[in-house]
């Protein structure tokens, strides 16, 4: 019996050790995809960040001469820092309050709700250039829609696109407009939270406030850091406004660091200099993103442990 049982442990651990094997060599591919993709490149702007480079002559050595320079001279890095910051965090606040609000209404037992979710959605799959150049009419000073409406409540146009004030809010309702993906994950969320503990709530006497606060935020606290983590990332990348919009104006007030890299890179050809940027760009996303790990804990999930 023994000698049975030791045959057959040997056999499984053969079994098993094929099919990690098997697994390993399925995962070569992407393991492949992702570092000729992502690892190396990234890799590579470390190192051109320490060279001189216009993309056409050979590359010359300038140590960090190109964050000296960044830090000290650069006519865009603290602007482009504001700017990222600010339309960053309204972003993500708006779209996370936005989403979640919406999610809450599609998920209540209305009739056409399936109609409404694909119309909320939507905006999120259409084209980023046909997006903006949509809300670039809503925004126009003489003709556009919004100040047509103005206009007829008696309130005088606004310059939305050509204002230091407005610009940045502006340019956050559309982000929140097309966070459809948003409310996608939060609407899986809600649909998943125990009904058990909703119940047992009402039975309790709790309100819908007190529901929402006490029974459905804490069920979907790891979908909200999910959301806000992505939403994060995504808009301190923000670059298609500026690029399909304002072109970093007015007064520098759009010139986020995306749209800096690019106007280093492929409008002024200083490669070198743009890889420098990029760099600092990584670590300032990196930055916020491990202070949004760092307070999880306490900022969502309502505890340490």
């Amino acid at each position: 019996m023994k000698n049975k049982a030791k045959a057959k442990i040997k056999i499984t651990s053969r079994a098993g050790k094929k099919e990690e094997i098997t697994a390993y060599l399925c995962l070569i591919p992407a393991f492949l995809g992702v570092t000729f993709i992502s690892y190396l490149p990234t890799l590579a702007v470390f190192v051109l960040s320490l060279f001189d480079w216009n993309g056409l002559t050979t590359p010359k050595f300038v140590g960090f001469a190109n964050f000296t320079r960044i830090f000290t001279k650069d006519i865009y890095f603290i602007d482009s820092i504001k700017a990222t910051v600010l339309y960053a965090f309204l972003a993500v606040v708006g779209a996370i309050l936005y989403s979640l609000l919406v999610a809450l209404m599609l998920n209540m037992k209305i009739k056409g709700r399936t109609l409404f979710r694909s119309v909320f959605f939507v905006p999120y799959l259409l084209p980023a250039i046909g997006v903006f150049k949509g809300w670039e009419w809503l925004y126009e000073g003489n003709f556009g829609l919004f100040n047509f409406l103005l206009r007829m409540v008696g309130l005088p146009p606004q310059r939305f696109l050509n204002s230091t004030d407005q610009v940045i809010p502006s340019l956050v309702l559309i982000a929140i407009w097309i966070s459809g993906n948003l409310i996608v994950i939060f609407l899986a969320g809600l649909q998943n939270v125990p009904g058990v503990y909703v119940e047992a709530a009402k039975i309790d006497g709790a309100n819908a406030w007190q529901r929402f606060w006490h029974v459905t935020i804490p069920s979907i606290s790891p979908i909200i850091f999910y959301n806000v983590l992505t939403a994060l990332i995504t808009h301190l990348q923000v670059i298609n406004p500026a690029l399909a919009l304002t072109n970093g104006g007015p007064s520098k007030k759009s010139m986020f660091m995306s749209y800096v890299i690019y106007l280093y890179g492929f409008q002024k050809n200083k490669m070198g200099y743009a890889a420098a940027y990029a760099v600092i760009f990584f670590l300032l996303v990196g930055i916020f993103t491990i202070i949004l790990f760092k307070t999880q804990k306490s900022q969502i999930f309502g505890g340490e442990e």
